[in-house]
């Protein structure tokens, strides 16, 4: 799958739909989304959550992305998207002796009518990236890692971060 579109719109691959507790994560080997895991009661995904295919991270897999739609989109959905964003951090997994940079690209779907005018990050309300990022720490937290924002970051980071994750993809698979 192509990262964007003929349009030019990235393209994200829902893996977890809003207010979801179920984490399924794309298996190449089987051609399916298996259940990755289950949040505790309380914890659900605040808006879609997926992935860009063709786009490697410094994790070893596809950059994260967070979609706002206007309802929730079930996974495996492909959804053509306009990234307004990225909350860079570092995670620490429970069974990783080093933190590793695993940022979030936050985009908004293309249809969106509630999010239509959002064309970066300083368009979404503050409590709304507060959320988010609380999000990921009792996520990370709930798995028994840790999860540290670092910065919030405009399009052309985002736009530089996926570049990266394309040739990183082009030249390690």
């Amino acid at each position: 799958l192509p990262t964007r579109d003929d349009e030019g719109a990235w393209l994200a691959v829902i893996e977890a739909s809003q207010g979801t507790r179920h984490k399924l994560k794309y298996t190449a080997a089987w051609n399916a989304f298996v259940l990755d895991g289950v949040l505790p009661v309380g914890l659900a995904f605040p808006y879609d959550f997926g992935f860009l295919p063709s786009t490697l991270g410094d994790d070893g897999d596809p950059l994260d992305v967070l979609v706002l739609a206007d309802e929730s989109l079930p996974p495996g959905s492909v959804v053509p998207c306009r990234i307004v964003g990225v909350i860079e951090a570092e995670q620490h997994d429970e069974d990783e002796p080093d933190a590793k940079r695993n940022d979030r690209l936050v985009a908004v779907a293309v249809k969106s009518h509630r999010h239509g005018d959002c064309r970066t990050l300083k368009d979404l309300p503050a409590n709304v990236l507060d959320e988010i990022e609380q999000f990921f720490v009792a996520f990370n937290a709930s798995k028994g890692g840790t999860f540290l924002p670092l910065a919030r970051r405009g399009v052309a980071t985002a736009t530089r971060l996926v570049e990266g994750g394309e040739r990183r993809f082009a030249t390690e698979r």
